[in-house]
């Protein structure tokens, strides 16, 4: 996959696709070079028209989700326990002359 990477960075730069410059670039990102690799990707490239190809590619998009929509019933309890929580809790003056004495 990293030969096909390197063409079309290769290609993005706007230079030619050979053997030399897909090498350099190889190397440069720290890949290992298998000439026999190197000879394929050029060979298998040399008559493709990547800037047509390239546009006549569609990328898959991720699948929405399928859980069900959240309902204002959700919502509603949600809210209640947000305030059985509030209720049942000190108040923030305690809370704060509680956090005082940890600090002396």
């Amino acid at each position: 996959m990293e030969y096909l990477y390197a063409a079309l960075l290769i290609h993005k730069a706007g230079k030619e696709i050979t053997e030399s410059t897909l090498k350099k670039t190889l190397t440069a990102a720290g890949a290992t070079v298998d000439e026999a690799r190197v000879k394929a990707t050029v060979t298998a490239l040399k008559d493709v028209d990547i800037e047509k190809v390239l546009a006549e590619t569609t990328i898959a998009t991720a699948p929405a989700a399928n859980g069900p929509a959240p309902t204002n019933e959700a919502s509603t309890e949600k809210k209640e326990e947000e305030k059985k929580e509030e209720d049942s809790g000190a108040s923030a003056e305690e809370a704060a002359a509680g956090l005082g004495a940890l600090f002396g």
